[in-house]
C-alpha cells in the first residue's frame, strides 16, 4: 500500500481540517454570544442590528443575578449536592466495577444488562412514585432528597465505566498484591485504585456534569428557593411578564464555569480512559 502523504497548501487546507474548523465554530459560537451578551446593557441587548461586542461593558447582570436572585445560594446548592452524589458514585462505582471486571462473580451478562437497561431509564416514568416515597419519608426540600436520586440514577453508567476500564489492567497487579499477603479491599485501594484514576476522572466528570446540570427532578423535589438548584433558579428569573434575558446569560457563564473547569483540568486523563483498550500492544 503506497504511503501517501500531503504536502504544501493540502497538509492544512483538507476535508478534515475544515470540518474540524466548521464544528470547533458551531460550537463555539453559542458559548461566545452567551459570554458577550452577559455584559451587554439592558439596552443593548434588543438592539438591532446586533453587535458582536458590547459598546459598553457592564457588571449589571452579574449584581443582579447574585443580588436580586440569590443565585449564589443556587450555586452552592448545585456543588455541594453534585459533589456529594458524584463521591458516593465514584466510590461503589470502583467497588463494583472492579468486581464485575476482576473477579469470579456469577450472573455479570444479567448484571450489565440490568445496569445498562437502567442507565437509559427516562427519569420522567419514575419522577411522581419517587416524589410520593420523598414525601412519606419526609425528604421533599432536603439535600438528601435529590442525592440519593442522583447516586442511583448516575451509579450504573459509573459502574459501566469503571467495568471496561479495569478489565483492561494487568492482572500482574493483583498477583503481587496476593502474594504479600493484601486482602481485596487492600488491593483496591493500594493498587487498583492509582491505575484506575484515568477511569475515576472519566466517570466523576459524567457525574458531576449529569448531577449539576438535572432539572425534573430538581425543580419537583425541592419547591423551597433556599433548596433550589442552577437550572432550577435559572429557569424561574423574571415574573410573569418579564423575562430577564441579560440575568440569565450572567448566570449561564457562571453556572458553566465549574463543568469546563473540570474538563480543562482532566482532559488528559479523560482522553486516555475513553481510549483506553482501542489498541492492543
Amino acid at each position: 500500500m503506497r504511503n501517501r502523504t500531503r504536502r504544501g497548501w493540502r497538509r492544512y487546507i483538507n476535508t478534515i481540517n475544515i470540518s474540524a474548523v466548521v464544528i470547533a465554530l458551531l460550537t463555539a459560537a453559542p458559548i461566545y454570544w452567551l459570554f458577550a451578551s452577559s455584559f451587554k446593557p439592558s439596552a443593548e441587548l434588543g438592539s438591532l442590528p446586533p453587535t458582536l461586542l458590547p459598546r459598553e461593558p457592564s457588571l449589571e447582570h452579574y449584581r443582579e443575578a447574585f443580588g436580586q436572585y440569590s443565585f449564589g445560594t443556587y450555586m452552592f446548592n448545585s456543588v455541594l449536592i453534585a459533589l456529594t452524589a458524584t463521591a458516593v458514585v465514584l466510590l461503589l462505582a470502583l467497588l463494583a466495577g472492579y468486581a464485575l471486571a476482576r473477579l469470579p462473580v456469577r450472573g455479570k451478562g444479567p448484571m450489565l444488562v440490568g445496569l445498562l437497561v437502567i442507565s437509559v431509564f427516562p427519569t420522567i416514568a419514575v419522577v411522581t412514585p419517587l416524589y410520593l416515597l420523598e414525601r412519606s419519608l419526609g425528604m421533599l426540600n432536603s439535600y438528601q432528597g435529590l442525592i440519593l436520586p442522583y447516586i442511583a440514577f448516575n451509579l450504573p453508567f459509573a459502574v459501566w465505566i469503571m467495568r471496561n476500564y479495569l478489565k483492561d489492567l494487568p492482572f500482574e497487579l493483583e498477583e503481587s498484591a496476593r502474594m504479600d499477603g493484601a486482602s481485596v479491599t487492600r488491593t483496591v485501594f493500594s493498587i487498583i485504585l492509582p491505575a484506575a484514576r484515568p477511569g475515576l476522572f472519566t466517570a466523576g466528570i459524567f457525574t458531576f456534569t449529569a448531577c449539576f446540570t438535572e432539572f425534573l427532578m430538581a425543580m419537583t423535589f425541592n419547591a423551597e428557593d433556599r433548596f433550589r438548584t442552577v437550572p432550577v433558579g435559572i429557569a424561574l428569573f423574571g415574573a410573569e411578564f418579564e423575562v430577564p434575558y441579560g440575568t440569565i446569560f450572567a448566570a449561564s457563564v457562571v453556572a458553566i464555569l465549574p463543568v469546563a473547569i473540570l474538563v480543562l483540568v482532566f482532559r488528559r486523563a479523560v482522553v486516555s480512559s475513553m481510549t483506553a483498550g482501542a489498541v492492543k500492544g
